[in-house]
């Protein structure tokens, strides 16, 4: 008799966990509340880049006459053209995933899962049935959901949830951002583009205050915000916003008690703005699950605890993505690849997660791309770190295609040669870090990639380059 194994949540996690569960052999049972996909599918990761796809456009045909070509009349977006899109995006890929999980004979069940006791499962379905589950392993994968901060909260009209960015029937004049993490850097250089004045507000002391981000892909990217007229002002939270008639009006003052240079008062500043992006704040989606009959630990802010294996603390239990929180990493590739690990784990294999080569990338313009240590990060482990830098605009492709700034960074061990990190900021940053996380997965010396052949003109390039400075024998920078 086959293992049965159900998933609760259909996300990158949930049904790349379920198909590959069934591929072992296991009878799948997969529950999901909302739509196949999760957050990534319906409301970050594709609705945001068929967004941005649009934005690139429209900052290319306002530079048409460099690439020789004459415009006549003006260029501007269609929202309504544009959400059809992103909905017909959404919806192609959904039914994708749905004949995927068919393909795979894995039962889909569209309702609200409950936990009522060891290996039982209730499904609430949409249409007001009642379905019990029977289990002999289980796999969490609910995901997490954007907190409101209860001094604005959402109302979707002028204080926006990402959510609800994601639908704008219109491109607002002005919006201020709460939050210059991935996401809020994402939508400024979206919003920009679509014709907004965006003002950013970090709490932090750079853009992309995120450990595994290079501060020197930070200042690239504060570069571009100020050539964008994008305003940011780092060091500082909104305390306050009035709803005025027509516009808010927000009040911005210092984040710490630490003001400015040598400890200076910093006055609040108003900012009157059209709408306010919030995109700070997720919370884990465990509340109401029955996640105490089973006895699943949770940490002090409510994640799910799991060890490598993806195991929680309740036998035969596993839990994957979002719903681990930051203490893991919250991407949806990740999530998928615990997915995975614990399918496997959960048939009778022994497979552990290693999140140690883990690229990551903000989509913004240009984008951002990481894998492995910073710098920072190298130095702070002990090893003797060389850091080596080449500029985009060394290559000739990058002044083919008119996007010539940005850089690589390789971070190298000075005595082995072995690549500890890689930083990429520049155009299609998120494709060329596949060619680092493949070379660190395999355990590659800056040598190893200098011996390697890269076609001419490519963008791929530039990891040549850089591993080309890194043995002190650079040829273009």
């Amino acid at each position: 008799m086959s293992k049965r194994i159900t998933v609760i949540g259909a996300g990158p996690g949930g049904y790349v966990a379920a198909i590959r569960a069934a591929q072992l052999g296991a009878e799948v049972t997969v529950i999901e509340q909302e739509a196949v996909g999760g957050t990534c599918l319906n409301w970050g990761c594709i609705p945001s880049k068929v967004m941005k796809t649009t934005a690139e456009m429209l900052e290319k045909f306002r530079r048409a006459q460099e690439f020789g070509i004459e415009l006549h009349g003006t260029v501007s977006p269609d929202m309504n053209a544009l959400m059809a899109r992103k909905q017909k995006v959404i919806r192609d890929q959904t039914e994708g995933v749905l004949k995927l999980l068919k393909h795979h004979k894995i039962s889909y069940l569209a309702g609200r899962a409950t936990i009522e006791g060891p290996n039982r499962v209730v499904a609430r379905l949409l249409d007001g049935r009642r379905i019990e589950v029977r289990w002999d392993r289980l796999i969490l994968g609910t995901g997490s959901e954007q907190v409101s901060i209860p001094a604005f909260p959402f109302d979707g009209q002028r204080i926006l949830s990402t959510n609800d960015a994601l639908c704008l029937e219109e491109v607002p004049e002005s919006v201020l951002i709460l939050g210059g993490g991935v996401i809020g850097c994402e939508f400024a250089f979206i919003l920009t583009a679509l014709g907004a004045q965006v003002t950013i507000v970090e709490a932090l002391s750079r853009i992309l205050p995120l450990p595994w981000i290079d501060e020197d892909s930070s200042k690239v990217l504060e570069r571009e915000m100020k050539k964008r007229k994008i305003t940011f002002m780092l060091n500082r939270t909104v305390s306050c916003v009035d709803m005025g008639d027509e516009k808010c009006r927000v009040t911005i003052g210092p984040y710490s008690a630490e003001q400015g240079p040598e400890h200076q008062p910093v006055k609040p500043t108003v900012v009157e703005v059209d709408k306010v992006l919030i995109c700070v704040g997720r919370r884990p989606v465990t509340e109401g699950i029955g996640l105490e009959e089973l006895g699943v630990k949770l940490d002090e802010s409510g994640w799910i605890v799991a060890g490598e294996r993806m195991e929680t603390s309740a036998s035969g239990v596993y839990a994957i993505g979002d719903v681990l929180g930051p203490s893991k990493i919250m991407l949806a590739h990740v999530a998928s690849t615990e997915g995975i690990v614990a399918a496997e784990n959960a048939m009778g294999r022994h497979k552990n997660m290693n999140y140690e080569v883990v690229p990551g990338a903000a989509f913004t313009m240009p984008e951002v791309a990481n894998v492995g240590l910073t710098e920072a990060q190298a130095k702070e482990s002990g090893c003797h770190v060389r850091s080596d830098r080449v500029l985009f605009r060394n290559l000739g492709k990058l002044h083919v295609i008119g996007e010539i700034a940005g850089h690589a960074k390789i971070v190298s061990d000075r005595e082995s040669g072995r690549v500890l990190g890689v930083h990429i900021v520049g155009p299609h940053a998120s494709d060329l870090i596949a060619e680092a996380a493949l070379g660190m997965k395999l355990g590659c010396t800056v040598k190893q990639l200098a011996d390697t052949m890269h076609a001419h003109p490519t963008l791929p390039e530039i990891m040549l380059e850089a591993s080309f400075k890194a043995l002190d024998r650079p040829l273009h920078g």
